[in-house]
């Protein structure tokens, strides 16, 4: 028996997850963007040299366990830590969800597999990217869609890659990344490598080009904004016997705070809106009014019996606002099929698991003399739907409580995919967080100010408008989803 028969498969084996813990690297906190790009490299020329397509899939398995579990391992905090899940069913979920992530790399390893005939060339530009890049794409949408950890937010800020946002989002800067990657395995080929030179080093160029393009405009004088920070610990933040420290917390902090709008995070006042205290209400809405301003604060609300929205209310010079959150987490705000896992209610622990939607299309609320598009925690994951209020709205916010993720670097990837959607959007991003990470992120997708996280704080900003309209603000995905089209269907065509 020839020893590689059994050699190559272990070290598959061994490798391939080792690789996608690795690209875990490119992400925040660490941000080491080219190590995603190097480690699908590698992944590549496992597929290339795969004897299957069964093969390939495997090896794409068992990278997606390595990423995932790596990247993802913040959602057993959530499970365990906060949503009260015993240890064993806490770790045997968070395997589960990781696995079934995995199942999208596998997907990609085997269908390029069945290309075997084609030229090493187009499976590596064309073929394996476009995959990738359409596997991300789905894996955003099904069953309401996770779409954490797209490469292409790896690539944000600092990469010349970045370049693309604005104009292709971030599954085509995804797309680009695959691009590159492939570029350095055929490079690997002797035979290939000026061709893989030359479209890596054009990608890069094109990318650092299209960074220096102006594709909006400030509008009017920049705006002094508080992003308050109130450190409300998960644990704490819903018991009854907490709630007026709380609202005694945030009313402190919009007492001294100093900005002409005033932001709070999801959910800053612990109880449904009928349930706050008028008189506090009018406090804020006098304080706002004072500085000829307004105070947009998230607030649990009961519109009818049984029917519950994650909203953001705004309160003072200008006329009452609203928005209610639209894209809800499953199992975290709302139960899918709920007649067959009803029984998981009763494991988890988590307070207003039953939201109703919102509207999917809002308009931004009209606030402190700026259009402000507000969303409400994970709903920034989803680029497409944050450009519903563009362009419009002149500024972004993001009202969250990343308090669920503790101390892991959930809050810090977090960040970064709200630094996606300011540079897709040419847009300043607000951030008012409960734990942290609450910053400005600048229409460049670069963090210019942010809080220390884990304390009771306000950030000062002052934050400039934005008008215009960036091409993926005008066009969204589709762009992107036609480039992977023409990609699959050129490497169909020209076959042997």
């Amino acid at each position: 028996m020839d020893p590689r028969q059994f050699l190559r498969p272990l070290l598959s084996f061994i490798l391939a997850p080792a690789l996608g813990a690795l690209a875990v690297l490119g992400f925040a906190p660490f941000n080491w963007f080219p190590l995603p790009i190097l480690a699908l490299s590698v992944l590549f020329h496992l597929w290339m040299n795969a004897p299957s397509a069964k093969r390939a899939a495997l090896d794409g398995f068992t990278f997606g366990l390595g990423f995932f579990g790596t990247g993802v391992s913040w959602v057993y905090v959530s499970l365990h830590d906060f949503g009260g899940m015993p240890f064993v069913a806490a770790v045997a979920a968070t395997a589960l969800f990781c696995a079934l992530l995995a199942i999208f790399p596998a997907l990609v390893g085997w269908l390029q597999g069945g290309f075997k005939t084609v030229p090493a060339a187009l499976r590596l530009m064309m073929l394996i990217p476009a995959l990738w890049a359409l596997s991300e794409w789905l894996r955003g949408w099904v069953m309401t869609g996770f779409p954490w950890l797209a490469m292409g937010y790896s690539q944000v800020p600092a990469s010349p890659l970045a370049g693309f946002a604005p104009l292709l989002g971030v599954y085509g800067v995804s797309l680009i990344a695959m691009l590159c990657a492939g570029a350095l395995t055929l490079f690997v080929m002797r035979n290939q490598r000026f061709r893989a030179a030359v479209a890596f080093t054009l990608v890069l160029c094109a990318g650092l080009a299209f960074k220096q393009v102006q594709w909006v405009e400030p509008v009017g004088e920049p705006v002094a904004i508080s992003l308050l920070q109130g450190n409300i610990t998960q644990d704490m933040k819903w018991r009854p016997e907490k709630a007026r420290a709380t609202l005694d917390t945030y009313a402190t902090l919009a007492a001294t705070s100093r900005g002409r709008l005033i932001i709070m995070p999801e959910t800053a006042l612990p109880m449904f809106l009928d349930d706050v205290p008028p008189l506090y209400l009018e406090r804020l809405k006098a304080l706002a009014q004072q500085r000829n301003g307004d105070v947009v604060f998230g607030v649990p609300e009961e519109d009818a019996p049984a029917e519950y929205f994650n909203s953001a209310f705004s309160l003072g010079t200008s006329p009452p606002q609203t928005y209610r959150k639209s894209h809800l987490v499953p199992f975290g705000e709302f139960l899918p099929l709920r007649p067959l896992l009803d029984w998981v209610l009763n494991i988890l622990h988590i307070p207003l698991s039953d939201f109703s939607r919102g509207a999917e299309v809002q308009q931004p609320m009209s606030v402190a003399g700026i259009k402000l598009a507000v969303d409400i925690c994970y709903e920034d994951v989803f680029g497409e739907e944050i450009i519903r209020q563009l362009p419009q709205a002149t500024m972004l916010a993001n009202l969250t409580n990343d308090a669920w993720f503790g101390h892991s670097i959930g809050p810090w990837q977090h960040l970064q995919i709200a630094q996606m959607r300011a540079l897709e959007s040419g847009r300043i991003m607000l951030r008012a967080t409960n734990t942290g990470v609450t910053a400005m992120i600048n229409q460049r997708g670069e963090v210019e100010k942010q809080a220390p996280i884990f304390t009771t704080t306000i950030l000062e900003v002052k934050a400039q408008a934005f008008q215009g309209s960036t091409p993926f603000v005008r066009f969204g995905n589709l762009p992107a989803l036609l480039l992977m089209a023409l990609l699959l269907v050129a490497t169909w065509r020209f076959r042997p």
